[in-house]
């Protein structure tokens, strides 16, 4: 009998020479273990090698135990991690306790001394109470509410001239996959009512109308925060006038703010004295073993480099991303999984201080060789015997299209996944899953492959969740709240062409800490002839579209962004545009005769590309059918194992980048293919994504690029904290990643920490879950002990 399938009845089986009691059938082999000839199933069977994927073996919990186990170290190791990591934190322990001895409000995470109410709980942290004092007061503010209005498939599509689009009501909307990928679900318009998105997570409220695949729900609407002296939930906001007492004193605020107006008590969370003893300790272990004169990795010469400091073009670890001129940091360290030694923990470490991305090939070399392909993780996931579960057949995905978020099944969604799908359009249908499985769930319901991609993982003193000596995340006390730092899987589709809409990307952003993505499988979804004259014939819509929405005359204001703004809102037909309902709201300049020279001109002055910008669009050698710039061979983009590419931006260029796209970001869409209304924040609002034609322009306006390559099946991409980045997916890719958070880029973790508290209550960004100072101080506190010991 088949030991995949339990059957006997197949044909030909081939048993295993190695254990001699496990057979497989000639089916299952081709199906489950296509990488594996009948010679390497006789010689050692999966069983035996550890990768086997049927049912029982997937959930076996003794071979999960037993490849659970972190790295070993032994007694001068930890004393060496413990001396890097107290190297690395004593100054902003220092500091941390300087501070204190000079909130709700905020959402930042309360470290040790606070203020608290005794009546209510109401807590506030010590920076919100020198703010107050100083009358200042950032945290909190006012909620932010952008609206993207959904005006139908044809709108999606570049179809302007249509009919004036309609709305229906309904409370909390999905958008509904059918089985099959080119079926539509026809509804009758009906009466609409404007919806909103909050910046938190940006789920639009609106629903399409007639010829949309979507499924609707009678309902109320439900938008949200119209009224400017009220949050979402009717209270009222926070004010900049929240004064502390003459004596110093901060007053609890009052019922309407979630407080209740008692005096705030000055509280801490550690045991009295506890900081101050454990820094005294700290200072005098650094001092007793120099750690503050000693040099840092980074001073150690790179072997990337030959000795006249220049960069040794013949190194096979290293890899060109950028075509910066007079930079040192174009190439990217780039090692094999296989030629990782341990004195390579120091080459990583001196790339890793200097904020730059690492590439290691080929990790899955070092796991045992479980399949992640699709079908496999979704037997691996599903519970049909035990109704409880059933719902894990039915998952979240978004629409890259449109950024709306609906249900699918699971397994037409891997059946897209693998065939691809198309919307009536023939234009492909770019789906990703949301959160499948939950990060918090992953061990549970996909233990195997848990197991095996903490397996692969290189450098595990730092990537390792659990034992990772190098690992701040893993300080933390057992019984502490502990951030969600996954593993967690993205799944999506994706295509090589640049389709300028819905491609399948994760948009530019910044992780609060940092961050290793290995791609695990990937599937080439062929575009036929026919699917690429029909896209092409379409991009030519959505340019037109583009042209007259981006270039017409509200891009003659100024900037505006959520710091400044001079002009005044008005309804888009104001300029010339199709009335829609007050749905719709363009700017112009105070100065309306701008607005009616144009529209006395038959042809839109356009601020399009300048010649400049052009030439440089040119030098970047543009490719026709990946549309990404020349430092990525031609052929990457069709190879076999490349799956995504990447653009990983320096820290030192993010204020450039941000003055770009507060410029340029009414040339941007997002959700329902809306242009970009509002900036609040450039990078954390997380709704831009820079096309091979705007990184040009960035080049040709800023001088400066992101490293960019192409990452391939097998590699894992360390991505430091603070560097902003974006993907897009060249194939139908499965990545899972990993956070955690190294004692070189706390300074970035802190940075983003204070960044996310000056956010508007409601920002998909807002709240600080990483609660980095809290590591900091217990990585000290072990640090201290495995040294003293």
């Amino acid at each position: 009998m088949c030991h995949q399938c339990q059957r006997n009845d197949k044909g030909r089986v081939v048993r295993c020479d190695k254990c001699n009691t496990k057979r497989f059938c000639i089916p299952c082999i081709t199906n489950w273990y296509p990488k594996m000839s009948e010679d390497e199933i006789a010689e050692s069977c999966p069983v035996c090698r550890g990768n086997c994927n049927c049912k029982s073996c997937l959930r076996m919990e003794g071979v999960i135990a037993e490849l659970k186990a972190g790295p070993k170290f032994t007694k001068a190791e930890k004393v060496q991690h413990s001396k890097h990591l107290l190297r690395a934190l004593l100054p902003y322990i220092q500091s941390l306790h300087e501070r204190q001895m000079k909130d709700d409000n905020c959402r930042t995470s309360i470290v040790d001394f606070h203020r608290s109410c005794p009546n209510c709980k109401y807590d506030l942290c010590l920076m919100c109470c020198w703010e107050i004092r100083d009358g200042h007061l950032q945290g909190g503010g006012e909620e932010v509410i952008v609206e993207y209005p959904n005006k139908g498939l044809d709108y999606l599509h570049g179809k302007v001239n249509g009919s004036k689009p309609q709305k229906v009501y309904g409370s909390k909307p999905q958008k509904v996959f059918d089985s099959k990928p080119q079926k539509v679900f026809d509804s009758k318009p009906q009466k609409g009512s404007r919806r909103s998105a909050s910046m938190r997570d940006f789920k639009v409220d609106s629903t399409p109308e007639t010829d949309s695949k979507f499924d609707t729900t009678p309902g109320t609407d439900s938008k949200v925060g119209s009224n400017p002296e009220k949050d979402s939930k009717g209270r009222e906001k926070p004010i900049s006038d929240w004064k502390a007492n003459e004596n110093g004193s901060i007053l609890c605020p009052s019922i309407e703010l979630g407080g209740c107006g008692n005096v705030l008590e000055l509280r801490c969370t550690f045991d009295e004295n506890w900081v101050a003893e454990l820094l005294r300790k700290a200072e005098e272990i650094a001092k007793a073993h120099n750690l503050e004169d000693a040099p840092e990795s980074s001073e150690r010469v790179c072997t990337c480099y030959n000795p006249l400091g220049e960069i040794d073009m013949t190194n096979s670890e290293l890899i060109k991303a950028a075509s910066r001129e007079d930079s040192t940091d174009n190439y990217l360290y780039n090692p094999a999984a296989k030629d990782i030694r341990h004195g390579d923990l120091k080459h990583f470490q001196w790339h890793w201080a200097k904020g730059e991305p690492v590439i290691v090939s080929n990790v899955l070399e070092n796991a045992l060789g479980l399949s992640w392909d699709p079908m496999v993780m979704w037997r691996a996931c599903r519970q049909i015997s035990n109704t409880k579960h059933r719902l894990y057949l039915d998952v979240k995905a978004i629409d890259c299209l449109d950024w709306c978020e609906g249900e699918v099944n699971i397994h037409q969604f891997f059946k897209g996944y693998t065939d691809g799908r198309f919307d009536k359009e023939s234009w492909p249908q770019i789906l990703k899953l949301k959160d499948w499985p939950p990060s918090n769930l992953f061990e549970e319901r996909l233990p195997r492959h848990n197991v095996e991609f903490l397996g692969c993982l290189p450098f595990k003193e730092y990537t390792h969740p659990c034992a990772g000596a190098l690992n701040i995340a893993t300080k933390l006390p057992k019984k502490s709240l502990k951030p969600d730092m996954g593993p967690k899987t993205y799944i999506a589709y994706g295509v090589a062409q640049e389709l300028g809409r819905a491609d399948s990307v994760t948009k530019l952003h910044c992780d609060m800490s940092d961050a290793v993505n290995v791609l695990t499988h990937t599937t080439d979804v062929k575009l036929k002839p026919e699917h690429l004259a029909k896209i092409e014939k379409l991009k030519q819509q959505h340019k037109a579209q583009d042209q007259m929405e981006f270039f017409s005359c509200s891009q003659f204001s100024d900037e505006n962004s959520h710091e400044n703004s001079s002009a005044i809102p008005v309804k888009n037909e104001q300029c010339g545009g199709k009335p829609d309902d007050g749905d719709g709201v363009g700017v112009v300049p105070q100065d309306s005769q701008i607005c009616d020279s144009m529209l006395n001109d038959p042809i839109p002055v356009q601020r399009a590309i300048s010649e400049e910008a052009s030439e440089a669009i040119a030098d970047l050698g543009k490719s026709r059918e990946s549309g990404e710039p020349s430092n990525i061979p031609e052929n990457e983009f069709e190879s076999a194992d490349g799956g995504a590419v990447w653009d990983i931006f320096r820290r030192q260029d993010i204020s450039k980048l941000q003055d770009y796209l507060k410029k340029h970001f009414r040339e941007f869409r997002h959700i329902h293919c809306c242009p970009v209304q509002q900036v609040i924040h450039p990078i954390h609002d997380q709704v831009f994504y820079l096309s091979s034609e705007h990184k040009a322009k960035l080049k040709q306006e800023y001088g400066i690029e992101p490293w960019t390559f192409i990452q391939k099946l097998g590699e894992a991409v360390f991505v430091p904290a603070g560097c902003p980045h974006q993907v897009r997916n060249l194939k139908s890719c499965i990545k899972a990643a990993l956070d955690f958070v190294s004692p070189e880029n706390v300074s970035q973790c802190v940075r983003l920490t204070e960044e996310f508290r000056l956010l508007p209550p409601n920002h998909r960004a807002k709240e600080d879950k990483l609660e980095v100072k809290k590591m900091i101080l217990y990585a000290v506190s072990q640090a201290v002990k495995d040294i003293s010991e």
